[in-house]
C-alpha cells in the first residue's frame, strides 16, 4: 500500500485531473489511497466568501459563491446529485454566517473543509468515468483531533485505529480517494489541520495503515537546493534525511508541510516529493538514516515577513525565571516561535504570525523592554554535515560580509545554522550562500 497526496495546482482543472488519474493509474497495482487538496485556489475564495457574509455584503458573497460552483462544474466535470448537495450545504452557512455576522474558528473550519469535500468527490468520479475502481473516503470518518479549531492536532491512538479498521480492506480492491486538511472531533465536528495540512493528512493516513512509502506529489521536481524563484541554477536533492528535510520544512520549504513528517518518522516510512506535470523525474526520497555527502549542506530555506521580538531587562540579571515568564507569554496567545538568540538579560525570538503581537507584548512589558522589528526574513542552511565540520560559520560569514544580519542561531540538533535579515537582503543573502556551498556537488545527493 502506498498513499498519494495530490496539491491544489496538481487538481486545478481539468487537465490538470486527467493527469492524476493517469499518475494514479500508472500505479494502482501498489494499491494506492489518494488524498487530494482543494481545488486550486477554492480554500482562499471560500474564506473570502465568509468574509463578504459576515461583513454584510450578502449578495456579494452569494455571487462569489456561484461563481465557486461554476468553477467546479466546468473544471472537475462533474454536475450531480452529490456536487449539488453540497454547494446547497454551502449556500446555507454562507447565509447563516450572513445572519450572524461573526465568524468563529469553528465556523472557519465548517466553511474551509467545503474544498476537499469537493475535490475528493470529483476526483473518485474522475477516477471512475477513466475505468478505475476508485471509492471515496470522507476524512472526517477516520481522522479524530483534538477541538483546536483551525489548527486541531490529531488523536492519533483513535485515528490510526479507524484508519487500520476502513482502509486496508478496501485497499484490496479499490482505489481510496479522501480528501486531505479535514478531520473532525470526537464528537463528529468539523475540524482542520491548519493551511497545508493536506501534506499532513497524508502523512498520517500512511502511518494509520502501514504504507511502504508517502508520495507529495506537487508542482516542482522536489527538494532544492534553494528557492528557485530567487537563485538560478539551484540543484534537485535525490535523498535527505528526516531530521534534515524537518529543519528545511519548519524553516520555509514551502514543498512540505512542517508537521508532515512527523507520523512517517515514528513509523519509517520513506516519504517521495514528486512534480505530477513531470511524473518521470524522480524526485527527492527522505529517509530515516543519515544520508553520506560530500557536501556540508544539503539546502538552504528562507522564510519572509517575520517578526522578530527583542525582549530586555537588567533586572532579571541573577534571577532565574526570566525565560519561562517569556514563553509563557507566547503559549497563552499561542503563538509559535521560530528562531531563539539569548544571553542573561535579553532574549530575541523570530513569530511568522504576529495576529497576536499585540497581546504578547502587553503582557512581557510588565517585566521588560520590548522592541519589535518587522519585515525581516529568516535564512537557513541544514546539512547533517554541519555538525561534524569546523568553520561553517566562518564560510557563512564571508558569504554574506556586506549583508547585516540581525540574529544568527543554531539548533539543538546542530544540522542548522540561521540567520535574520531584513526583507530587502533575502535574495542577495540565498544568492551568496548558494554561490558559497554549491559551487560544487555530490552525484549521488545532487542532480
Amino acid at each position: 500500500m502506498i498513499v498519494m497526496k495530490f496539491g491544489g495546482s496538481s487538481v486545478a482543472n481539468a487537465e490538470a485531473i486527467r493527469r492524476v488519474t493517469s499518475i494514479v493509474a500508472a500505479r494502482q497495482d501498489r494499491r494506492p489511497a489518494v488524498v487530494v487538496s482543494a481545488m486550486g485556489k477554492t480554500t482562499d475564495r471560500l474564506l473570502e466568501i465568509g468574509s463578504n457574509a459576515v461583513a454584510g455584503r450578502r449578495q456579494q458573497a452569494l455571487e462569489l459563491l456561484k461563481s465557486l460552483e461554476e468553477y467546479h462544474y466546468q473544471e472537475g466535470g462533474l454536475v450531480d446529485g452529490r456536487v449539488r448537495a453540497l454547494f446547497e450545504e454551502l449556500g446555507e452557512l454562507v447565509r447563516g454566517l450572513a445572519v450572524m455576522g461573526e465568524m468563529t474558528p469553528r465556523s472557519v473550519d465548517a466553511l474551509s473543509s467545503y474544498g476537499e469535500r469537493l475535490s475528493s468527490v470529483i476526483v473518485t468520479e474522475a477516477f471512475r468515468r477513466a475505468g478505475l475502481d476508485a471509492v471515496h473516503v470522507d476524512s472526517r470518518e477516520v481522522i479524530v483531533t483534538d477541538d483546536r479549531h483551525t489548527a486541531a492536532s490529531p488523536l492519533y491512538a483513535e485515528t490510526y485505529a479507524r484508519l487500520a479498521g476502513r482502509l486496508p480492506p478496501l485497499l484490496e480492491k479499490q482505489i481510496v480517494v479522501m480528501g486531505g486538511f479535514i478531520a473532525s472531533r470526537k464528537d463528529g465536528v468539523t475540524t482542520t489541520l491548519g493551511r497545508g495540512g493536506s501534506d499532513f493528512t497524508a502523512s498520517i493516513v500512511g502511518a494509520g495503515i502501514g504504507a511502504e512509502e508517502i508520495q507529495i506529489w506537487t508542482d516542482v521536481d522536489g527538494l532544492l537546493t534553494a528557492d528557485p524563484r530567487v537563485v538560478k541554477n539551484v540543484r534537485r536533492v535525490r535523498v535527505i534525511s528526516f531530521e534534515e528535510a524537518s529543519e528545511l520544512a519548519y524553516f520555509g520549504a514551502r514543498v512540505l508541510h512542517p508537521s508532515t513528517l512527523l507520523p512517517a518518522i515514528e513509523k519509517n516510512i520513506p516519504v517521495l516529493i514528486l512534480n505530477s506535470y513531470r511524473p518521470e523525474v524522480e524526485g527527492t526520497r527522505i529517509v530515516a538514516e543519515r544520508v553520506p555527502c560530500t557536501n556540508v549542506v544539503k539546502s538552504i530555506s528562507s522564510k519572509r515577513n517575520i517578526t522578530v521580538v527583542n525582549i530586555t531587562s537588567t533586572r532579571m540579571i541573577g534571577a532565574h525565571g526570566f525565560l519561562r515568564r517569556i514563553f509563557e507569554a507566547f503559549e497563552r496567545s499561542q503563538t509559535s516561535v521560530d528562531m531563539v538568540s539569548t544571553s542573561e538579560v535579553s532574549v530575541s525570538a523570530t513569530i511568522d504570525r504576529p495576529a497576536a503581537l499585540a497581546a504578547i507584548r502587553s503582557e512581557l512589558e510588565q517585566f521588560a523592554q520590548v522592541d519589535v522589528e518587522d519585515n525581516q526574513a529568516i535564512v537557513c542552511i541544514v546539512g547533517d554535515n554541519i555538525r561534524y565540520t569546523p568553520g561553517v560559520a566562518a564560510r557563512a560569514f564571508r558569504a554574506l560580509g556586506g549583508i547585516n544580519i540581525r540574529m544568527i542561531s543554531q539548533g539543538a540538533s546542530r544540522l542548522n545554522l540561521g540567520f535574520v535579515v531584513a526583507n530587502q537582503d533575502l535574495e542577495a543573502a540565498l544568492e551568496a550562500l548558494h554561490a558559497e556551498f554549491f559551487t560544487e556537488v555530490d552525484p549521488n545527493v545532487f542532480a
